[in-house]
């Protein structure tokens, strides 16, 4: 540690020091940035009171990252920072932690990840207004420069623009008629409706849900080129209008096979069952379209328990009823899961073994039955017979791009 005495202020970037938290007590930290406060009007010279700080919690999520006073840290805790030297005398690099010590980054290797952390390392935007809701944001999003040192951002929930004040949102909802997501709503069961949206049509729209989608979404690289991409945007509705849960977005065509890009629930809508929703509801797309569908790699270690999840409750019913062999292909087209997956989540339920060159199942009904019920419920179901839709036809769009 560094003696009280000896600690010069304002801090160095890098430096490790334990801070506040929301919950008042003091974790251990890393230095992340270090700015002039924004209200910093040049008369004081103490760089207690003028400086402020962009720390990260060890073993916490980086969205728990966060801009903190130099009277937030526990000045007696400052550690030393010490130098590697290399036999041959000379100083080495020491090699960077990553951030993320938490399950977000499932499929990313080491060098993606590091570089992803460090063009995100500083969150730019702290909080949203969109609609009647006010939300903590979580990750670094890349919006327009003029942006860049604005605390707070307010979204129309309809069109999506969004604003530096209040007083400019205000002015446009004035003239904002809209009262819904542009596009062709497919779906409509109660107050839950979905809507689905073309990037290439409503290029605004799908580009501000991505900048929108990022504050809250580390783990994917979003497509700003909204063109090649649809988006498929899940409303509660109500008399005032179509209020956005969440949506998932999903390639045109899809050399992969992928039915899912992104997926993201707002955070004042989570823990409602509206993620299950978002995925079954992709997998019902995929049985209209006569496809089989699996979400884009890579998955976070989140995302990969959730699909697995699905994926087991989609499973057993099936395997319970089916009397005799069972192939993975008439599972695969029973269920429009890939192969692939339907492998991986009865490998990892210990329901599958691999014998004499072939997969053979072993599943008893009492087994069957533990595994859907440590799967979860359903939450908000799909009724299939609500969905009103026609799959895309990529084959003139593509054409007309070529051509």
């Amino acid at each position: 540690m560094v003696p009280r005495d000896q600690v010069v202020l304002p801090l160095e970037v890098n430096s490790r020091i334990r801070c506040k938290w929301k919950d008042g007590d003091y974790y251990r930290c890393k230095i992340l940035e270090r700015r002039l406060k924004p209200d910093y009007d040049g008369r004081s010279t103490d760089p207690y009171h003028t400086w402020e700080y962009y720390v990260h919690f060890s073993g916490l999520n980086r969205r728990m990252d966060q801009w903190v006073d130099t009277a937030d840290f526990d000045l007696n805790t400052l550690e030393m920072q010490l130098e590697e030297v290399g036999p041959d005398g000379k100083k080495r690099k020491k090699a960077e932690e990553p951030l993320s010590d938490d399950e977000d980054h499932g499929d990313f290797d080491p060098q993606q990840l590091r570089e992803h952390e460090e063009f995100t390392k500083v969150k730019n935007i702290d909080m949203i207004q969109l609609g009647m809701h006010e939300m903590d944001t979580w990750y670094f999003s890349p919006l327009p420069p003029e942006y860049k040192d604005c605390k707070k951002l307010y979204f129309c929930e309809y069109s999506l623009h969004f604003f530096k004040r209040r007083s400019q949102l205000l002015r446009h909802l004035s003239k904002c008629k809209v009262r819904h997501p542009p596009g062709d709503e497919i779906y409509r069961n109660n107050s839950i409706s979905m809507f689905e949206i073309d990037g290439r049509k409503e290029k605004q729209y799908c580009q501000n849900l991505c900048y929108l989608a990022k504050l809250f979404l580390d783990h994917k690289t979003l497509y700003y080129d909204v063109d090649l991409f649809l988006f498929y945007v899940l409303c509660e509705t109500d008399a005032r209008g179509a209020h956005i849960v969440g949506y998932f977005s999903k390639e045109k065509n899809s050399e992969e096979g992928y039915n899912l890009a992104c997926i993201l629930t707002l955070p004042c809508y989570q823990k409602k069952g509206y993620g299950k929703f978002l995925i079954a509801f992709s997998y019902e797309l995929s049985k209209l379209e006569g496809k089989v569908g699996t979400p884009e790699r890579p998955l976070s270690d989140l995302g990969r328990v959730s699909y697995r999840s699905y994926w087991t409750r989609v499973l057993m019913p099936v395997l319970k009823e089916r009397e005799g062999t069972v192939s993975i292909k008439e599972l695969s087209e029973l269920t429009c899961i890939k192969p692939d997956d339907i492998i991986y989540t009865l490998q990892y339920l210990g329901l599958i073994q691999y014998q004499k060159g072939q997969h053979v199942l072993v599943a008893a009904p009492k087994l069957l039955d533990q595994h859907l019920k440590e799967a979860g419920s359903w939450g908000l179901q799909v009724d299939p017979s609500k969905i009103i839709w026609t799959p895309y036809d990529a084959t003139h769009e593509y054409a007309s791009m070529k051509a």
